[in-house]
């Protein structure tokens, strides 16, 4: 399906490209407005369990998929991948949360899922590149196997646990856990861990191929995919000697040191070393987050808490996206940005942190400020408003009565 969307833009104009990038963009962030307020609290509370919500999402994905074979160059090719996205964020929410299902205890968390995103990864790799090498038509004749491969996953499906419904409203205790400190700093991190990635991702498509090429392209491509594998690979291993929130401060120094070393270095060469780096620490970064959560959220509730935040997160990677996508910037220049962006999430990460272990409460956010200081500067213009008011009227003539939200007596 990545193939087939994604085709055209490398045969395209870099000023067509643009706009068939920002469209994809779009795309990808649209599903999460459902995903978001619906799906999370129906795969926590339909009943049959999470399995069955993998096992309707693996059919409509395998009917999709077929759909869209004689539709790649129709328009209804858009809302066949609008709804294909929506399935396949739903089954990302479903697996999440069953994860803790199939293991022995928390400590197996991270490597079950290593383990899953190893699979993906190299599945991704075998597939993706030969697509787009076969062309747009051999590519969406591909998406019969992967029909296939749908259907086959609905019947292997039913071999999973059936896990605990609850069919009642969220607890007052629940809602606290859900907004623990450790999952509020992991969610934090991870925000900026996948604006690095949009970021690069989006800055790469477009300075690599005006600079050096279609090729060039494709070897940044490929390491950055080879950063994800190994970054899996390794996150069990690190896991055995670090906890899971110094994981998650590792992987955003890391690319805060990539970031900054390739904005001094430069070339091709530092491209493919950001990638690489960006990807793994984001793989490792994302390991740390899964097991965070399914450790500390409420069971019953997982679903809605992993929807909640991976809506955020897909918002950070096409915010963060369409900065290189709407403007040009030299190579250098944003491999800086991606540094600091990476220095800010480390420093973020490790105050938080300190704050928890001190039993203090957390830093509030720089959205938290904001909003703080729009309700402060609101309630003085309602306060001014008021007073003016009193101060017009006549004398002896009675007052007028507040307003909603007025505390005036």
């Amino acid at each position: 399906m990545a193939a087939v969307l994604v085709g055209s833009v490398f045969i395209s104009s870099p000023d067509a490209a643009r706009s068939k990038v920002l469209l994809f963009q779009l795309i990808s962030v649209a599903p999460f407005a459902i995903v978001a307020p619906l799906v999370g609290p129906t795969v926590d509370r339909m009943p049959g369990g999470r399995r069955i919500v993998v096992q309707i999402t693996a059919i409509v994905r395998a009917v999709l998929l077929l759909l869209m074979i004689p539709s790649v160059d129709s328009v209804l090719l858009f809302p066949l991948v609008f709804g294909m996205m929506i399935m396949q964020k739903t089954y990302a929410v479903s697996k999440s949360a069953l994860v803790p299902l199939v293991v022995r205890d928390d400590a197996e968390l991270v490597e079950a899922n290593s383990k899953l995103g190893v699979i993906a990864g190299v599945i991704a790799a075998l597939v993706v590149g030969p697509m787009v090498a076969l062309g747009h038509v051999a590519s969406a004749l591909a998406l019969i196997p992967g029909a296939v491969l749908c259907v086959c996953a609905a019947a292997q499906a039913r071999r999973l646990p059936r896990d605990p419904v609850t069919t009642g409203p969220v607890l007052a205790e629940e809602k606290e856990e859900m907004r623990s400190i450790g999952i509020l700093i992991s969610a934090g991190g991870m925000v900026l861990i996948r604006a690095s990635v949009g970021f690069l991702t989006f800055l790469l498509l477009f300075y690599l191929r005006s600079t050096y090429g279609l090729g060039s392209l494709a070897v940044a491509v490929a390491g950055g995919a080879l950063g994800s594998v190994l970054g899996n690979l390794a996150a069990p291993a690190i896991r055995r000697k670090l906890p899971e929130e110094v994981m998650l401060i590792g992987a955003l120094a890391s690319i805060a040191v990539a970031g900054l070393f390739t904005a001094l270095i430069g070339g091709l060469g530092s491209a493919v070393v950001l990638s690489f780096a960006v990807n793994s620490s984001a793989s490792i970064g994302r390991m740390a987050f899964e097991s965070i959560v399914q450790r500390d959220a409420p069971d019953a509730n997982q679903g809605r808490v992993f929807a909640q935040y991976e809506t955020r997160f897909q918002l950070s990677w096409v915010l963060a996206g369409v900065i290189p996508v709407l403007f040009t910037m030299p190579g250098q220049v944003g491999y800086l940005i991606v540094g600091l962006m990476g220095v800010f999430g480390t420093a973020s990460a490790v105050v938080g942190i300190r704050a928890e272990h001190a039993g203090r409460p957390l830093p509030p956010t720089l959205t938290a400020r904001a909003r703080q200081t729009l309700r402060k500067e609101v309630a003085r213009r309602r306060q001014a408003r008021s007073v003016d008011e009193v101060a017009d009227l006549p004398p002896g003539a009675p007052l007028p009565p507040p307003k909603p939200g007025d505390k005036r007596r």
